[in-house]
């Protein structure tokens, strides 16, 4: 495609007053970093397009003026070495001028202000288009980056300065209507849980119901083997048992699972079936406790050690799900859970039948079953169309850049000064006031001497 009048071909190099990326090896280690000092750049403060403050790494005042070279100026460019979905650019805050140093992987791009515009620069780098050329640039195979020639030598068409800044002015407008849409649809989310949270509350919270504990309505707890498995989940012709995370995340997942040894064979009763409400003794304080009900029967898969099935009758089953899922079934098992490491808890099947539950008539319980389910159906609902929305804004952001790059954002004026135009005068400008060389000197004398 032929470049919009004016614009110019150039590298990333071409444009840049320096270039460089932060120290490697023993030049800064861990035990350097300090709880204040100089701000220290790090991978996890480059966002896309945005820099992320939250987290603050510092070094000595002494340990900084050995790494001067290493310095940022506000307006530079950070740019991440690791080129994953997206790439990962911002600009270096203002109020860090002078004040932060970058870190390995951390690259830094300081434009030559008098023919690009730090801010084009990087909404260039942070296009879609461009993200598919640096990955077709990264190497290695655990963490796979590109290095810094290779952001040296990415080619972009550069208009004129004065239309660079148009459109900066015009891409800084456009993306913070984004801004402010994605920080709504931010709220979504939350609103969901919220909902969620009300919904349980007013299904369990009627104060006039009796209460009854778990164990006189369970007819028994089944618990499967402790056995050395393989961790993959077993093919057509072979059985496995259930991991933790089978029910971990509110539905059960017959995927997590494992493989049993081929010369086991588990006891039938063990085995999962439809409508088994299962539920896990053992995981994080948060995790544990976690039940799920089985919808569709799994081929060959069976009880763990620690994932108990919760045994009685039918029409109970959801209402006990529903009520340890809620916030006061949620207490009563972390309170009842045992264990001295953060990391595992664990609960009894004692503890598990002295937990206490309201226990309405059957036909309150379906009634308000009903609602709840409804709840959090349109609290589903609204986090999908959240997502949906803001799979469109990148689309959005997507087609913005690409027309920026094209020259069709904004209006072009014919009496800009062409980039190819600004360059050689900048590069003529140099050379006149560059000091002469040792050959040009001695040339110079010799015809003075003449």
């Amino acid at each position: 495609m032929n470049s919009p009048q004016g614009w110019k071909v150039v590298s990333v190099a071409d444009v840049a007053a320096a270039m460089f990326d932060g120290p490697f090896g023993s030049a800064l280690k861990t035990s350097d970093y300090t709880d204040h000092g100089v701000r220290v750049a790090r991978l996890e403060n480059i966002g896309h397009l945005r820099f992320r403050d939250e987290l603050e790494s510092f070094v000595s005042q002494a340990k900084a003026d050995s790494l001067r070279r290493h310095l940022l100026a506000g307006g530079d460019i950070l740019f991440s070495s690791f080129v994953d979905r997206e790439t990962r650019v911002c600009l270096v805050p203002k109020a860090l001028d002078g004040r932060m140093i970058n870190k390995a992987d951390c690259f830094c791009v300081r434009t030559d202000r008098v023919i690009c515009d730090p801010r084009f620069l990087a909404y260039k780098l942070a296009a879609p288009s461009s993200c598919e050329r640096f990955s077709n640039s990264v190497r290695g195979i655990t963490r796979p980056r590109i290095g810094l020639r290779d952001l040296a030598a990415f080619e972009l068409d550069l208009p004129p300065l004065a239309e660079q800044h148009r459109i900066v002015a015009k891409l800084d407008t456009l993306f913070a209507r984004l801004a402010r849409a994605r920080a709504e649809l931010d709220r979504l989310p939350k609103l969901g849980r919220l909902l969620r949270r009300q919904a349980l509350a007013a299904c369990f919270g009627n104060p006039d119901w009796d209460r009854t504990e778990l164990g006189s309505l369970l007819h028994g707890i089944e618990a499967g083997k402790n056995m050395r498995c393989e961790e993959r989940p077993p093919t057509e012709s072979e059985v496995g048992v259930v991991k933790v995370s089978a029910v971990t995340w509110g539905r059960f997942d017959a995927m997590e699972s494992k493989t049993l040894p081929f010369d086991y064979s588990p006891p039938e009763k063990a085995r999962i079936r439809s409508g088994d409400l299962l539920i896990s003794r053992a995981n994080t304080l948060e995790l544990v406790g976690a039940v799920a009900l089985v919808e569709e029967e799994p081929r060959g898969l069976y009880l763990s050690d620690k994932i108990l099935r919760l045994v009685l009758d039918q029409d109970a089953k959801k209402w006990v799900l529903w009520f340890l899922r809620s916030p006061a079934g949620r207490h009563q098992i972390e309170s009842l859970a045992t264990g001295n490491q953060l990391s595992m808890r664990n609960i009894s099947q004692d503890a598990l039948r002295r937990i206490r539950l309201p226990f309405p008539p059957r036909e309150v319980r379906q009634e308000m079953i009903g609602r709840l389910e409804a709840s959090f159906v349109r609290a589903d609902l609204l986090q999908a169309e959240a997502a949906r929305a803001c799979a469109l804004l990148d689309r959005l952001e997507a087609a913005i850049l690409t027309k920026a790059f094209k020259g069709e954002l904004v209006p072009q004026d014919p009496n800009d000064e062409p980039a190819s135009v600004l360059l050689e005068r900048i590069r003529a400008q140099r050379a006149a006031a560059a000091p002469p060389s040792k050959a040009e000197r001695g040339r110079r004398l010799g015809s003075a001497a003449g």
